[in-house]
């Protein structure tokens, strides 16, 4: 067992690797009522094309990741949710562009609700009768968020913005890729990606580190898993271009909704690289557009914005892109104003004494981040998959300078690479 001391942060963080390849990090938060677990596997929406070492390349239908997702939850026995909810634990299961996570969270039965969590997300149950039913149950999803307006304009967006990477694909796939999935694609998935060795199970709050992994020790050795060679993530070359410098959809909205888009144009970086361009873009977007900044109070004054204009940075070696907007009375309008106070910071640079408060302010923010279990893990997981480390933002954080992000806010700001989604009312 190895033990990761974080002295600045006075936490300890006890890892283990079994022996067919997963990975367990506990972090023990004395005082804490409250435990919560995630196991995560590194598949998501964006690894739909994949070689394991030794294997021919599969090409699976869009979709399948969160599919997956779903069918983990039917078991045989009955429902897995209720089995937690005995044990006084609250379960759910999400997935994103490049993992599927399994959690719980609970005060009590911890132990029980560990071993429930691993022990259902290894033991896949799927039938040629359940696999069909839930296509029936995931079209409804599906088309429940195409009527979201919400959803429609983000992921519009991302659509707009890329024109081969599968990251511009929606995680649920579509009704005609989901039509294409059956149980032996489903278990071939689970295989390749199911392996311990691709998944980590991390466990934050009130327990005791040695006993937590001695559990999932014993809890695997009562498993086999075949040794599994290195999967190879297959992707296209994306174009450095975007797919469409405009997109406007007609729903049913009383405002209507805008964002922007800036497409890297090239992302190569990992490990600390790509998380110092992360928090440096950030805190970029944030002392241009945070709710205390010059340019949003404009912005609100002349009512061109409300209460959900945003940001947020996404990026991951092969893709990265911001995303700015919100409900807006004239698109048109904010897109000019935004456009013209992008290229006046660019030119002049941002406000040192803006630029200090929001670093302050994003340091104070991770810190306090740390007294959430869910969080901890949530971010800690996101970021190991990406070979980086969550307790280096801090540092990243305080040796940011003024210097760096006004050349960061030049290089992102490419108007040639800005992509622009609307959604309108239907009624006009």
């Amino acid at each position: 067992m190895e033990v990761l001391q974080y002295k600045r942060f006075q936490e300890t963080l006890y890892r283990e690797v079994l022996d067919n390849g997963l990975e367990i990090i506990v972090l023990p938060k004395s005082g804490f009522q409250k435990t919560y677990a995630t196991f995560a596997t590194k598949f998501g929406s964006i690894d739909n094309h994949f070689a394991v070492a030794g294997k021919e390349a599969v090409q699976v239908p869009d979709g399948i990741a969160h599919f997956l997702e779903h069918k983990m939850f039917e078991e045989p026995t009955g429902d897995i949710f209720a089995t937690f909810a005995s044990q006084g634990a609250s379960a759910n299961a999400f997935t994103t562009f490049d993992r599927t996570v399994y959690l719980f969270s609970a005060t009590e039965q911890i132990e029980a609700n560990l071993e429930t969590l691993i022990d259902f997300v290894q033991n896949p149950y799927f039938t040629d009768e359940n696999v069909e039913k839930e296509k029936g149950i995931i079209e409804q999803e599906i088309n429940m968020y195409a009527d979201n307006p919400d959803w429609r304009v983000y992921f519009g967006l991302i659509e707009a913005l890329y024109q081969k990477h599968p990251v511009h694909i929606d995680i649920a796939g579509t009704a005609e890729s989901i039509g294409k999935i059956d149980k032996e694609t489903l278990y071939a998935c689970y295989e390749t990606f199911y392996h311990p060795s691709n998944m980590l199970l991390f466990v934050v709050g009130g327990v005791d580190a040695p006993s937590i992994i001695d559990l999932v020790k014993r809890n695997q050795a009562k498993k086999s898993f075949a040794p599994q060679g290195e999967i190879a993530r297959i992707f296209e070359e994306e174009p450095a271009a975007v797919r469409d410098k405009k997109v406007v959809r007609k729903l049913a909205v009383s405002l209507p909704k805008c964002m922007i888009g800036f497409k890297e144009k090239q992302v190569t970086a990992a490990g600390i690289e790509l998380l110092e361009q992360e928090v440096v873009t950030k805190l970029m977007l944030d002392v241009l557009l945070g709710s205390s900044t010059p340019l949003y109070q404009f912005l609100y004054e002349q009512q061109l914005i409300t209460d959900s204009f945003g940001h947020e940075y996404n990026i991951m070696t092969g893709y990265g892109f911001s995303v700015i907007g919100g409900d807006t009375p004239e698109p048109e309008r904010l897109l000019e104003q935004l456009r013209t106070a992008i290229q006046k910071a660019a030119q002049d640079g941002l406000d040192p004494q803006l630029f200090e408060r929001v670093k302050r302010k994003k340091i104070g923010g991770f810190l306090r981040m740390l007294n959430s279990p869910e969080a901890i893990a949530g971010e800690f997981t996101r970021y190991s998959f990406r070979d980086s480390d969550m307790f280096d933002i801090l540092a990243l954080y305080e040796n940011s300078t003024l210097e760096q992000i006004n050349a960061r806010l030049r290089d992102h700001f490419d108007f040639e690479h800005m992509a622009v989604s609307i959604v309108t009312s239907d009624k006009h």
